[in-house]
């Protein structure tokens, strides 16, 4: 374009002459896209500390020995009624331990899966947390400490000791937050468990484990896998539950079905497990970029609405312009430049705004005993979300010159020295 130089002269000359405008314009999208930044990195960050609440903890495939009433009932083994209606009442579980039957075994095939990240082994039993003359119902889980820290962030939520310590100390104990507020116990000192089996325990409180779920804290504790085994008086192949972590969780619905085809287990996916988190953060989500969205369409139509009516002041110059040569599409372009310029400086603002204003929220304190680890307001800080703000700072603010600039390029300026 031969005329470049000459038609950013004028623009930035027009740009100038109606700074009062132009800031408003500006300001316009600056705001609109630094609340969308906000917006948008507080919201998705929000929704990921929930989702990493819920999914860190939460193992892909759950593999378990489900207690149910046996498929076939006693009467369908006899064959004198093998052609009668059946109609049984009262049905009972079947006589079955919770263990998982060649836990071991199940465990070193899952081991041997390319889709396998890692496996936690856990023994569960049901033990009487005993304090003086306090009792309380609750229930202690073994764990492989390493595979628990390494596979589902467990540590973060040791709000006291460290989860090692339950390597080094046999008779150690994770005690829950709620365990230890109702029982007044602290780190260092001893609790007595009675097992269901009716035998007593001494273990050594080594931490205090806080999930941020009160139902959770006030009966769940964690001792070394090998402690709970010997609380319920069985040996090392003494599993409950088998938690499987894949390297993509998307094949994890697949993946329990076949486990349970092919070991006669229960298996249930996270996915499952979790079905109405899930819906609830997609919509969380679809609100966030909705009402983002509509925050950039509205700063748009303001820069719309701000160049029509310049176009309209600016009757006279067009006319002289074209009068002295320059063509329709130099005026059009004129008018892109200016929406154009306005975008970029707008746009680069909102994002130095949006910024500046999350890493002031990422720094406010917030405190909960719901969530001991959290010390501050949660912030997304995902690179595609300023891409996303600047492009669509520009791609609103060109659409929203296009079609002034557009009716100045088709003005006649006879018309408007005839007006004159």
């Amino acid at each position: 374009m031969s005329n470049f130089k000459i038609i950013l002269s004028i623009t930035r000359i027009h740009l100038l002459t109606r700074f009062k405008q132009t800031s408003i314009a500006a300001l316009g999208v600056t705001f609109g896209i630094g609340t969308f930044i906000i917006l948008v990195s507080f919201m998705t960050g929000l929704n990921s500390l929930l989702d990493g609440l819920v999914l860190n903890r939460t193992p892909h495939v759950r593999v378990y020995n489900e207690i149910k009433p046996s498929s076939k009932q006693a009467i369908e083994f006899a064959n004198e009624y093998a052609e009668a209606f059946h109609v049984i009442h009262s049905i009972k579980p079947k006589l079955s331990q919770t263990r998982i039957h060649n836990a071991l075994p199940m465990i070193n095939a899952f081991l041997a899966d390319e889709r396998v990240k890692g496996i936690s082994p856990q023994c569960a039993a049901q033990v009487f947390y005993l304090a003086g003359s306090l009792e309380l119902n609750g229930r202690i889980t073994g764990i492989n400490v390493e595979e628990e820290v390494g596979l589902f962030n467990f540590q973060e939520y040791v709000v006291e000791g460290k989860p090692e310590d339950l390597i080094k100390t046999s008779n150690g104990v994770l005690l829950g937050a709620g365990i230890a507020k109702k029982m007044s116990l602290h780190l260092g000192d001893r609790i007595q468990v009675n097992s269901s089996s009716g035998g007593r325990f001494a273990l050594k409180i080594v931490g205090i484990f806080q999930s941020g779920l009160a139902e959770i804290d006030d009966v769940q504790s964690y001792v070394n896998l090998r402690t709970a085994q010997t609380f319920l008086g069985e040996g090392k192949d003494y599993i409950s539950d088998i938690n499987i972590k894949l390297w993509d969780m998307e094949e994890a619905p697949s993946m329990a079905k076949e486990i349970e085809a092919q070991f006669n287990v229960s298996a249930i996916d996270i996915k499952t497990a979790n079905a109405q988190f899930d819906t609830g953060t997609s919509i969380r989500n679809l609100i966030t970029y909705a009402v983002s969205i509509t925050l950039l369409v509205v700063a748009g139509f303001g820069i719309y609405n701000i160049l029509n009516m310049l176009i309209y002041e600016k009757m006279n110059d067009i006319a002289i312009l074209k009068a002295t040569g320059f063509s329709g599409r130099d005026v059009q372009w004129i008018f892109l430049s200016q929406a154009f310029i306005i975008g970029l400086i707008g746009g680069i603002l909102g994002l130095l705004l949006g910024f500046v204003v999350s890493v002031m929220i990422d720094n406010t304190p917030f405190v909960t005993d719901a969530l001991p680890t959290i010390t501050t307001y949660p912030i997304d800080y995902n690179p595609m979300y300023y891409i996303i703000g600047i492009v669509f700072a520009l791609s609103s603010t060109f659409f929203a010159g296009y079609l002034p600039a557009k009716k100045a390029k088709n003005i006649d300026p006879v018309d408007i020295i005839r007006g004159q």
